[in-house]
């Protein structure tokens, strides 16, 4: 990382002028944002497609999360599993509210959209500061993290959000409160859930970064694996606050997925580093 700086700034003062670099950098901002906007558009005119169907999708029994589970219990003999009800009632309380969370969320589904073409623009801007070496070893790079990404928010969206709404919302202290959710805490937990376990399944490759500058080693990662273990299970707990441990477990495989996954490409940089 020290040396691309280093070579970013001497290019700048033997091709180019800062204010060039700026010019440059200007224009692909310019294209990412315009790539967000137009996604965000996009989303903005399908609001019912991207309401109905998309964000308040998990909170009824025929999402596919909950129909999945329905059929595992089955097999498993674990009615609990089967989600037939989620005692869910949302509300609004400003009177600007909706429109407001039209634009937020049209907004959200405008930069996951646009991701992969933002990681793009950045790539080409800082592709000419690189070594033709660091060039090979990254070929590929913005599809890793596009698709990292991608899944990440997909597990969330799919898996974490529903999960985490049918307990949150079916957990009550007394039948005399009944639960009525502002529009905001309900989109608020659906869009984090999901944009964080995107970022989350960007673990591998900060992995392999770290392996790179010397931070990391696989011997270290090799050493911390059961603790490892142990926080994935934990981080599962928090995220799946619920009581039976099937939930824990289909969260906590991915996880560990991830960690064993940052430990191959930590070996594999240790052993490109070597030779």
């Amino acid at each position: 990382m020290l040396g691309f700086i280093y070579r970013s700034l001497r290019e700048k003062a033997d091709d180019m002028t800062f204010w060039s670099h700026v010019d440059v950098l200007r224009r692909y901002i310019f294209r990412a944002l315009f790539s967000v906007i137009l996604f965000s558009v996009i989303a903005f005119v399908y609001k019912e497609f991207l309401f109905n169907s998309v964000i308040l999708a998990p909170s009824e029994p025929y999402f596919i999360t909950y129909r999945i589970l329905c059929k595992l219990s089955v097999i498993m003999h674990i009615p609990e599993l089967c989600v037939t009800k989620i005692p869910l009632q949302l509300i609004n309380t400003e009177i600007g509210g909706q429109f407001r969370y039209h634009i937020v969320i049209s907004c959200a589904v405008g930069v996951i959209l646009a991701f992969p073409y933002i990681m793009f623009q950045l790539w080409r801007f800082i592709k000419p500061a690189l070594t033709d070496q660091e060039k090979k070893q990254s070929r590929g790079i913005v599809f890793y993290i596009s698709s990292l990404f991608t899944v990440g928010v997909l597990f969330g969206y799919y898996v974490i959000a529903p999960l985490t709404i049918n307990f949150l919302a079916s957990y009550e202290l007394s039948p005399l409160i009944k639960n009525y959710i502002t529009i905001s805490s309900y989109i608020s937990t659906v869009s984090v859930l999901s944009f964080s376990m995107g970022v989350v399944f960007e673990l591998p490759l900060l992995i392999l970064f770290l392996t790179k500058i010397g931070i990391i080693t696989p011997k270290f990662l090799r050493k911390q694996r059961k603790y490892a273990y142990v926080i994935i299970l934990i981080i599962a707990g928090f995220i799946t606050p619920s009581t039976d441990m099937f939930t824990q477990v289909v969260v906590s495989i991915p996880l560990w997925l991830l960690y064993e996954l940052s430990l191959l490409l930590s070996l594999r940089a240790k052993k490109n580093k070597l030779s």
